[in-house]
């Protein structure tokens, strides 16, 4: 029998002190973000990691967590320590956390290692969205802000509400033009369809997933959901 064996999308390497130090230190080590198109698989991580470990910091530091995003995406100096955290290059003496977004054929899942307080991972997945161009960090501060508000499990619902699709696929998040011409069933190797020619594949594609024609019962909302969106991805990319 096979076994499966996940491919490596998107890392993030934390080294921070030991939960029982008397100082309070962060770095950061090994940085996987590929970040387009926005999301990208990166932001889904750094969401992923803000999402899994907010609810179990203080609350009374959430505010400050808040404006702490706001002034890395605008790029302003922000002092040290950050948080009662100081950040520092050298990373003797630290423990280290490392969180993963693998796939697995199209499905993607997280790996959470997590060897810190929770308010560690998430001021490290803070200053991996600082490592980022002005441009990245722009697109990616709402998903961040929108993972702080997630409450429940980190799975393939988390990652749809977080990247704004009806999908969560590899395909979906890397390429989502490829996605959606397969998807509403463009023979390979069309480029670029006419508004007509979408409209008519989705409407086609729409009645074959409705149970009255044949499509599963238990299918039928997610596959009306997905042909939805990868309309409105096509539509958007003719303008």
């Amino acid at each position: 029998m096979n076994e499966s064996n996940p491919q490596l999308l998107a890392e993030v390497e934390i080294f921070h002190s030991r939960t029982h130090s008397p100082t309070r230190r962060l770095s950061l080590g090994h940085l996987v973000l590929p970040v387009d198109p926005a999301p990208g698989l990166g932001g889904l991580l750094l969401g992923g990691i803000v999402a899994a470990h907010l609810h179990e910091v203080d609350e009374d530091l959430v505010p400050d967590v808040h404006r702490l995003v706001l002034q890395v995406d605008r790029g302003d100096r922000v002092l040290q320590p950050r948080l009662r955290h100081r950040y520092q290059t050298d990373r003797q003496g630290l423990s280290r956390s490392r969180h993963r977004l693998v796939g697995d054929g199209e499905q993607l899942s997280y790996e959470f290692e997590t060897n810190g307080s929770p308010l560690q991972q998430v001021l490290g997945a803070v200053y991996a969205l600082e490592r980022l161009d002005v441009l990245a960090r722009h697109a990616l501060t709402p998903v961040v802000h929108k993972a702080m508000r997630w409450r429940g499990p980190i799975d393939a619902n988390f990652l749809s509400y977080l990247a704004g699709t009806a999908t969560a696929s590899i395909t979906a998040m890397t390429d989502p033009r490829a996605w959606a011409l397969e998807l509403l069933g463009f023979p390979a190797g069309t480029v670029s369809p006419s508004k007509r020619d979408v409209q008519r594949r989705y409407r086609e594609s729409l009645r074959g997933a409705h149970p009255d024609h044949g499509g599963s019962i238990d299918n039928a909302g997610q596959r009306i959901e997905q042909l939805s969106e990868a309309r409105r991805v096509l539509l958007a990319a003719i303008g």
